[in-house]
């Protein structure tokens, strides 16, 4: 019974791992065909510079001298086959065991070692590590940790590549285990229904960090996966460069002329642990000991050697060449001074600078314009004075959007300009940034705020951070329908303008009035930075006013003063002006500055503190629940710095602190409209 135990548990361990990769056993075939040898030379040279760039990375990793590494070894056959098949003008998007890509590319290792140690002479200026960056001159663009995004903004490059009618490619990296991430079902179906140029190619090594594959999916490829998108599919051996380069050459020559996407699976093997702390002790022997005599580098160096297109002496060149142009590049990062801390500089590079053009005139004709036909007339005009701005939303194209803002804008401007879009955020805002990084301007509209939520990612980590980070910027402006008091309940109403406004890089745009909703939008498409731009349900067709047909543009962090008073200041913004409004109507012996801020990134807290210092008395109001609110930021600025010219407590008020409910009575119990007259009216009587 022991014996047949200790049979069976060994056969089914062999199973599994046999099973978990299936040509793992299988010898790498390398085919030279008709390649010349001047091509495998260069192929070998490429594939040989990340093997030994890695090799003295683990070995300064041991010695102290760099903090952290994730390590491609056994994997590079497909960075390099992948970026030598491609035009060094088609945009590549790497993940961290992509070294070859980088190499191959051309990037000169001094710049890559200041990267790895944070120096000034890397890409990030010492604000971001390894490979999370990237570079327009090498077009590259790198990933952020959250496995998965990059693949919708390489939907925006491929998008951008296809409305220009430039025949090029696409390619974007992700693992086995990032594939489990939503973004991989978003993005790729996107692509397929916007037939877009770009290439998934999957690095199936077998673990998502400890996690095997048999954990991560039951699919027998990723290539299989295709099928439900419509797409085609293709595996391929990920340890043989040659089959990699030649895949990818073929299909990016077919794709510039027939644009689709296609999803390629290279299978590897990840031969170091996910970074080294990590170890490798959750992978069995056998897997190291297969995968070992496929090693990609050693494998095809020994290929040439039987060609005759390798020789003992010129690998030993080859090598010391490399050798060479490694330790140079150490010898220039090492010296390198860490980058000196500037608050003035780190402050003044989270957003693009840039001038608002001229056009803020409102003269000429004037008509009478609902909220929403602001925003619609301000759309039209955006469309109309840039080329290259694209709009994208649920819905939007041909039914015009769920509030009908974007309706007739088809006829106008054909469907490759309005885009309905499948129902996904994260993939359509990262597309935005996509767009962005390849000279385009972008709308997304959230068909409700409160859907933003699934692309958080997206708007937190990608276009809020590139900026600062590497010096992308992200000319992307996200409309939000926001709000409640229209019945909606608890997942069509919600005020989330607080979860961005935490968030150094956005920008927050609220207006309470057509002609600012009007003005603050035309601004939002001029500025190169990142918009989130709110518009209030209720007063889409509530409020009106005259408002000017032309062209013109509100300035941001510029706050409106609606009614001017000597005895106390109101600070709040969206419907909460209109409820401010409301009181002091009903309270005609109350004379208050009331304060309309209009933006809340960029605040316009001189303002604010100049009526605060005249009235020394205010009360701050926002729909959004009390707690953690805007409003408690901003009577916190306001104690902390106007403290000695007040003459009561500084006030807020806001919504329950619960979610929000739909039944009307309740909802109008929820929002602060009738707690914010009674404390008004306490304020003004201290």
């Amino acid at each position: 019974l022991v014996y047949l135990w200790i049979w069976i548990h060994s056969f089914n361990r062999k199973y599994k791992i046999k099973n978990k990769m299936i040509t793992a056993e299988m010898p790498v075939k390398f085919d030279r065909k008709k390649h010349k040898d001047n091509t495998l030379l260069e192929l070998y040279i490429n594939i040989l510079k990340p093997r030994m760039i890695e090799e003295k990375m683990l070995l300064l990793l041991r010695q102290g001298r760099i903090a952290k590494w994730f390590s491609g070894i056994g994997q590079e056959a497909i960075s390099v086959g992948v970026a030598y098949a491609l035009s060094s003008e088609e945009y590549i998007l790497p993940m961290h065991r992509n070294l070859g890509v980088f190499t191959t590319r051309g990037i000169p290792l001094s710049r890559l070692f200041s990267q790895f140690q944070g120096k000034p002479g890397g890409f990030t200026k010492g604000r971001d590590r390894s490979f999370h960056f990237g570079t327009q001159e090498y077009k590259i663009v790198g990933m952020i940790s959250h496995l998965g995004p990059q693949m919708g903004v390489a939907d925006g490059i491929a998008l951008a590549n296809k409305l220009k009618s430039e025949k090029k490619v696409t390619v974007v990296f992700t693992g086995d285990g990032g594939a489990s991430e939503g973004d991989f079902h978003e993005s790729i179906n996107t692509a397929a229904v916007w037939d877009l140029p770009v290439i998934f190619v999957v690095e199936n090594n077998g673990y998502g960090l400890s996690t095997p594959s048999n954990e991560q999916f039951r699919c027998k490829s990723f290539a299989d996966k295709a099928i439900g998108y419509g797409i085609e599919g293709i595996t391929v051996d990920g340890n043989n460069v040659i089959k990699v380069y030649e895949t990818l050459k073929n299909l990016a020559e077919d794709i510039r002329e027939n644009p689709r996407p296609v999803l390629l699976e290279c299978v590897t093997f990840r031969m170091r642990g996910h970074e080294e702390a990590s170890g490798t002790k959750y992978v069995p022997q056998e897997l190291f000991d297969i995968w070992g005599r496929k090693d990609p580098v050693i494998t095809f160096e020994k290929f040439l050697i039987s060609e005759g297109v390798l020789t003992d002496e010129l690998i030993e060149k080859n090598k010391a060449l490399i050798k060479r142009e490694i330790e140079d590049g150490l010898e220039i990062a090492f010296a390198e001074l860490n980058p000196k801390p500037d608050t003035t500089k780190e402050l003044g590079e989270v957003y693009e600078s840039f001038t608002l053009s001229d056009s803020v005139a409102r003269s000429g004709n004037k008509i009478e314009m609902r909220f929403i036909d602001a925003i619609s007339n301000g759309l039209k005009l955006a469309m109309d004075k840039h080329s290259n701005l694209v709009l994208m939303g649920q819905d939007i194209a041909d039914y015009g959007g769920v509030f009908k803002i974007t309706e007739g804008f088809v006829d106008l401007y054909g469907k490759d300009r309005v885009r309905n879009t499948p129902l996904c955020e994260s993939a359509i805002l990262g597309a935005g940034f996509g767009l962005s990084i390849n000279g385009y301007k972008a709308m997304v509209e959230m068909q409700f705020a409160d859907f933003v939520s699934e692309g958080m990612t997206q708007i937190i980590n990608n276009l809020a951070k590139s900026h600062y980070r590497w010096g992308q910027n992200a000319d992307v402006v996200v409309r939000m329908p926001t709000g409640a008091a229209v019945a909606a309940g608890p997942f069509h109403s919600q005020s989330n303008e607080a979860w961005f406004f935490k968030t150094p890089g956005l920008k927050i745009a609220y207006p309470a009035f057509p002609s600012d909703a009007k003005g603050l939008l035309l601004a939002s498409f001029e500025d190169p930075n990142p918009v989130m731009f709110f518009e209030h349900k209720a007063l889409y067709r509530s409020i009106h006013e005259e408002v000017s047909e032309d062209y013109f543009t509100v300035e941001f962090g510029k706050a409106r003063l609606v009614r001017e008073g000597e005895e106390l200041t109101i600070v709040t913004y969206g419907l909460g002006v209109h409820w401010a409004i409301e009181a002091l109507n009903e309270n005609a012996d109350i004379h208050a500055d009331l304060i309309d801020l209009r933006t809340l990134a960029p605040l316009d807290i001189e303002k604010i503190y100049s009526s605060v210092k005249k009235t020394g008395k205010v009360i701050v109001m926002h729909e959004d629940t009390l707690t953690g609110g805007i409003a408690g930021e901003i009577a916190s600025l306001i104690s902390e710095n106007c403290f000695s010219y007040l003459d009561a407590p500084v006030m807020r008020e806001g919504s329950l602190d619960t979610p929000v409910p739909m039944n009307v009575d309740l909802e109008h119990n929820f929002l602060p409209k009738e707690r914010f007259k009674e404390k008004l009216l306490k304020l003004w009587k201290y």
